[in-house]
């Protein structure tokens, strides 16, 4: 099941995605449940917007792929490398990636994202499935001349828009047989199964919730593959997951 969440004729709303139609739910259905209104917007007559905006935390972790491990000059760590952003750094699809006039070297990071569906703390990793409420795609977007400056991460990664999250969030997504791709301007950067994660879903889940209580709504980001680059003034950074959609988000 397809959820996202959309303006139309000035309103903001949560539907279904059926097809080339949107079923208007009556509420946010992470809290409301799934009753529907009876109306249906044409998908083509509605903006996406990021489809949660985390009332809490972005959760995201580092070096998740051994190539981008190695492409960033070093090994993987042992353990999941978590960080934190902002929640204003969220920005919905085709919202534009805006360039900070502090860095001269902004990249993409196209990752899978999951979206926590309740109160979740000290989770085992085999019980990580009933905390989440279902799937979306994120770019990591970074600073990364900021980030070599200053030796930690939270002002690379932080800028607003600096965290794009859509189109849709999928709850029966399996990643067995899914791959991630990140283009940029139509041309391939990032192109992996989401099989070569290093550290599971839901052992992120397992490592994360045992150091801080995830509450409905948070998002994790589970690590971008190799291939990371450059966006400049004009490009169009499009990431996409098997069975969720794709992601597209302008620069400038």
């Amino acid at each position: 099941m397809k959820i996202a969440r959309f303006s139309h004729s000035g309103a903001i709303n949560f539907g279904l995605l059926d097809d080339d139609a949107l079923v208007v739910l009556d509420g946010d259905p992470m809290y409301a449940g799934f009753d529907t209104t009876g109306e249906r917007v044409p998908l083509a007559e509605a903006t996406l917007l990021a489809p949660v905006i985390p009332r809490s935390k972005i959760v995201a972790i580092g070096k998740n792929y051994h190539d981008h491990a190695a492409e960033m000059g070093g090994t993987a760590p042992e353990e999941p490398l978590l960080f934190l952003k902002p929640n204003t750094a969220v920005v919905g699809p085709h919202d534009r990636i805006v360039l900070p006039p502090q860095s001269r070297q902004v990249e993409h990071e196209g990752e899978l994202a999951v979206v926590i569906g309740s109160v979740a703390k000290n989770v085992r990793a085999s019980d990580a499935a009933s905390v989440i409420y279902g799937y979306t795609i994120a770019n990591d977007v970074t600073a990364r001349d900021l980030q070599r400056a200053d030796g930690q991460w939270s002002r690379a990664k932080g800028f607003d828009t600096f965290c794009p999250l859509g189109p849709v969030i999928e709850t029966e997504f399996t990643q067995d047989q899914a791959v991630i791709e990140t283009r940029v301007n139509g041309d391939v950067r990032q192109h992996a199964p989401l099989t070569d994660m290093i550290h599971s879903v839901g052992s992120i889940i397992e490592y994360a919730s045992a150091v801080f209580t995830l509450l409905p709504g948070d998002v994790i980001l589970t690590g971008t593959p190799a291939g990371v680059g450059a966006l400049v003034a004009g490009d169009t950074v499009e990431v996409e997951v098997t069975g969720i959609g794709t992601l597209a988000n302008r620069v400038g």
